[in-house]
C-alpha cells in the first residue's frame, strides 16, 4: 500500500484577509520606524534572537535550554513595557496628533516670532523657542516661569536678552499667548543625535520626540536658525524657510507676509537635515 498523501489546501485569500495583511504589515512598518535608530532598536534585536533559540531549542529538542527559555516568557511583557516605555508613551502621545476633522491655523503671531528671530540670528543671541500644537506643553509650561503674554517681538528679544533671568531656557508659546519662559525640556536620547550639538538643540529635538509640537532654536555661537519637527532636526535655515515651516507644520496655506517679503536670508542657502527618527 502506498502511504496517504498529505495534500495542504490555500484558505480562500478574500476582501477581509488581503486587509488584514496589510494592517498587520502597517504595523510592524511602524514598530520598526518607532524603533529605528534608538537604543530600543538593540532591544528589539535581542528579543528577536532569544526567540530564534528558542525555536531552534524546540526543534533540536534541547529540553533544557527550551524549560529555561519558556519559564522567562510569563516576565517578558513586563520587561518589555519597562525597557520601552519611552517609545510607547511617544508612541501613544502620536496616536492623536492629526485631527479627523479640521486643520490647524498658522499662529497670527507668527510674523513677530519671524522678526525676534532674524534680529538674534543677526546678533547671535541664543533662542528656543517652542509653539505648541495638538499635544498639550502643560507640564514643560509648569517647569518655566509663568507670563501669559502677548507675542511680540520686543519681548522675545527681552526675554532673550543674555544676562536676564529668563533667558536661559525654552519659550513656550501657547495659543497665541507666550505662556511660560526658561522652561526645561528633555533633552533627546536618540544616538543618532551628534554629541557636538548644545544642550539648546538636543532640548529642541527632545520636546519634539514626545509632542507634535514645532521647536526654532538660534545657536548662540554661529547665529545660525534651526527647526526641530517630529523628532527630526533641520539645521542652517533661512526666514523664509522658517515661515514655510510654519505654515506646513499647522496645516494652513501659504500666503506672502510682511516678514517674508523685505528681508532678505540671514543664513547660507544650502540646508542640512538631521534625521533622527521617523
Amino acid at each position: 500500500m502506498f502511504p496517504a498523501q498529505i495534500t495542504f489546501t490555500m484558505p480562500a485569500l478574500g476582501i477581509a484577509a488581503v486587509l488584514d495583511i496589510l494592517a498587520v504589515a502597517v504595523l510592524i512598518y511602524q514598530l520598526l520606524q518607532i524603533v529605528r535608530g534608538t537604543r530600543a532598536a538593540h532591544i528589539l534585536a535581542g528579543i528577536v534572537a532569544v526567540a530564534t533559540i528558542y525555536q531552534i531549542a524546540v526543534f533540536a529538542h534541547l529540553e533544557a535550554l527550551r524549560s529555561l527559555l519558556s519559564s522567562l516568557a510569563p516576565y517578558s511583557a513586563i520587561a518589555i513595557i519597562v525597557l520601552f516605555q519611552s517609545e510607547i508613551r511617544r508612541t501613544l502621545a502620536r496616536l492623536g496628533r492629526r485631527r479627523l476633522l479640521g486643520g490647524y491655523q498658522r499662529p497670527e503671531s507668527t510674523d513677530e516670532i519671524l522678526l525676534a528671530l532674524s534680529v538674534m540670528s543677526r546678533d547671535k543671541v541664543g533662542a528656543l523657542i517652542v509653539l505648541e500644537r495638538d499635544i498639550g506643553l502643560r507640564t514643560f509650561i509648569e517647569s518655566g516661569v509663568r507670563l501669559d503674554a502677548q507675542i511680540s517681538r520686543d519681548l522675545l528679544l527681552s526675554i532673550f536678552h543674555s544676562g536676564t533671568a529668563l533667558h536661559d531656557g525654552a519659550v513656550i508659546i501657547q495659543k497665541e499667548r507666550i505662556s511660560a519662559a526658561a522652561c526645561f525640556l528633555p533633552l533627546s536620547v536618540n544616538p543618532l543625535v551628534s554629541s557636538k550639538m548644545g544642550t539648546r538643540h538636543r532640548a529642541g529635538i527632545g520636546i519634539t520626540e514626545e509632542t507634535d509640537c514645532l521647536a526654532l532654536i538660534v545657536s548662540e555661537e554661529t547665529g545660525s536658525i534651526s527647526i526641530a519637527a517630529f523628532g527630526n532636526l533641520e539645521r542652517n535655515v533661512t526666514i523664509e524657510r522658517v515661515d514655510t515651516r510654519i505654515y506646513s507644520h499647522f496645516g494652513a496655506k501659504r500666503h506672502d507676509s510682511p516678514a517674508t517679503g523685505p528681508m532678505a536670508p540671514l543664513n547660507a542657502p544650502s540646508e542640512t537635515t538631521v534625521r533622527t527618527r521617523e
